[in-house]
């Protein structure tokens, strides 16, 4: 029993002192490459193995011959120890190699594929997370490229819509100053309208901007969804009698909701008055508000004759008006893009789709909690 303890205690010794100088080894190369360090801990796995069996032998006083058989059983170990290491080692260092380069490719602007062939469980889950992360940033850079087109047709239309007033206020202007206006009442009423459509214009463009940058302070009361679309219905009242369009309540069931009561008039505000002006003459805008589930859909439902199913998915975006026949003269494309931000605001969702006739612009609010 004393012998194999000792012969234990000489092969942990050996073996020890060969760990040491691996782990000092491995602290070395440890900025190198993988193969590398398989190849120094195979290195430093074989000549444990060898110290620690000399030391035995040295302990046991063998005999040169049976030393040498030792040794030499020991040294093709550790042959083929390091030629495994650097094979696998080669291996490994070619799969990342494969996947630095692909993962290289979606960093430039391109798509990321996994390269072909088997690869570690590690290098394999990497791959698929690269993938996912190639798929992210491609959505990304889609939204990104949907956005900046929308803001350069943003900003050509809203210089547009302000040079056209622009233009006719100095003109008016000059003429009331060089006292050549037939009429300058009627000049002078001109100027008061042109004014307020700047102002309306300026004020859109500032909720905007405060919906975009995550500015928009929301005040949610409980409130009936009929009182809404009373007081919406009330607001567009008086443009809908100038135009010869006829608003109804198809169905408003008087359900609550949790939303800033100021803002959600504006959207049904919004909804309405484009609407009504492009609904024809002795047309009909109904108005519906109705439970369905855990949510609450509020429609406006208009005569225009519907939209192209190529435009659908751009309604709400910030400066979409559709064809000229379907432009307000005194719209910027911001009203449907500030309904879209002001219903998301409130966890709600905004849609549109054609129906017999026209199109259902529908907003999506979550019901109130009852008690």
């Amino acid at each position: 029993m004393r012998d194999v303890v000792l012969m234990a205690v000489f092969a942990f010794l050996g073996a020890a002192a060969a760990g040491l100088l691996g782990a000092l080894a491995l602290r070395l190369v440890r900025g190198r490459s993988v193969a590398v360090s398989l190849a120094v801990v195979a290195a430093v796995a074989v000549t444990a193995m060898l110290t620690g069996t000399l030391a035995v032998a040295w302990a046991m006083f063998l005999s040169p011959h049976d030393l040498t058989v030792v040794t030499t059983v020991c040294a093709m170990a550790a042959v083929v120890s390091l030629a495994t290491a650097l094979l696998l080692g080669r291996w490994v260092v070619a799969r990342s190699n494969a996947l630095a380069l692909a993962a290289r490719s979606f960093g430039d602007g391109g798509s990321f594929a996994a390269p072909d062939g088997q690869a570690t469980a590690e290098l394999a889950a990497l791959g698929r997370e690269l993938a996912a992360t190639s798929a992210k940033l491609a959505a990304s850079r889609e939204r990104e490229r949907a956005l900046e087109s929308s803001r350069r047709e943003l900003v050509a239309w809203i210089s547009h819509d302000l040079r056209t007033p622009l233009a006719g206020l100095r003109a008016m202007s000059e003429a009331l100053e060089d006292g050549v206006a037939p009429d300058p009442d009627r000049y002078l009423r001109r100027i008061r309208t042109e004014v307020e459509r700047l102002n309306t214009m300026v004020g859109d463009l500032f909720e905007l901007s405060r919906i975009h940058a995550g500015a928009l302070s929301l005040a949610p009361t409980r409130i009936s969804v009929y009182d809404l679309v009373g007081d919406a219905l009330a607001g567009v009242d008086p443009l809908a009698r100038e135009l010869g369009v006829q608003l109804i309540g198809d169905r408003v069931d008087p359900v609550p909701v949790e939303v800033d009561g100021k803002e959600m008039t504006r959207v049904l505000g919004n909804l309405l008055v484009n609407a009504v002006r492009r609904t024809p003459a002795d047309g009909t805008v109904a108005v519906s508000a109705e439970r369905d589930a855990d949510t609450v859909v509020l429609s406006v439902t208009d005569g225009c004759g519907g939209i192209p199913e190529e435009d659908l998915p751009r309604v709400f975006d910030t400066g979409w008006r559709g064809s000229d026949a379907r432009t307000p003269p005194a719209g910027a494309g911001l009203g449907l893009a500030i309904v879209r931000g002001i219903v998301e605001a409130h966890d709600g969702q905004a849609a549109v789709r054609n129906v017999d006739g026209g199109c259902r612009f529908e907003v999506r609010l979550p019901a109130a909690v009852t008690s």
